[in-house]
């Protein structure tokens, strides 16, 4: 069997852990501490996450998209599949190293993505860019953590509180779209999703398409 080959590391933005890129023949992993975050081999979630969110935003005349996460682009690539070239989507990754591996060693997997006119990465906190403007996407797309709550980094919890759920609500336009990628369900959030002031819909979704284990996509609508 071959072996992992760790790649690179960086500190998470609150300098408390770390991520780690890892290869394996022509698999990557990303790895926080123990729990692997993204595998390029499992993207079926990811992606859904993305189609899902175009589906409701259909017939938008220049959609506005801002993802919170990069990963291993499999959401922003299946975002740039379904849209048309009149969109912008703003990617917000907060782990600068994140983006340089994307352009580095997991380049042949981004396929040129990051240079397609419509994208515009920026090194900053998605909670940030949701708050500073009001009524301003069609859909928010959020895969920062394994599901609604702070692991990359503590503060990320405020993104799925009811504080936060306000605040996105508000970014986003009438009829607007907050997509939420988890690694398993959570009544809890889906409850403060309502109490936001959403139309909730729970999706399970596999990891791998039709296989792999099940996770969550909350797509919760500005009614």
């Amino acid at each position: 069997m071959i072996p992992w080959v760790q790649l690179d590391s960086a500190k998470t933005p609150d300098g408390g852990q770390e991520l780690r890129l890892k290869r394996r023949g022509t698999e990557f992993s990303i790895m926080l501490g123990t729990n692997e975050l993204m595998n390029s081999r499992l993207s079926g979630s990811e992606e859904a996450l993305a189609k899902l969110s175009c589906e409701r935003i259909a017939g938008q005349s220049r959609p506005t998209i801002l993802i919170g996460g990069l990963g291993m682009g499999f959401t922003l690539r299946a975002a740039l599949t379904e849209l048309a070239n009149d969109a912008g989507i703003v990617v917000a990754e907060l782990v600068p190293a994140v983006v340089a591996w994307a352009r580095g060693p997991m380049a042949e997997i981004f396929g040129g993505c990051l240079d397609d006119p419509r994208v515009t990465i920026q090194e900053a906190d998605v909670g940030q860019l949701i708050r500073l403007r009001p009524a301003a996407w069609d859909a928010i797309l959020l895969d920062v953590d394994n599901g609604p709550e702070g692991i990359v980094r503590k503060s990320n919890d405020a993104l799925y509180s009811l504080q936060g759920l306000g605040a996105a609500r508000s970014a986003l336009k009438p009829g607007g779209v907050l997509a939420v990628w988890s690694q398993g369900p959570d009544g809890g959030f889906t409850r403060r999703l309502k109490q936001a002031g959403f139309g909730v819909e729970e999706v399970s979704t596999r990891a791998n398409g039709k296989r792999g284990a099940r996770h969550v996509i909350w797509i919760a609508t500005r009614t």
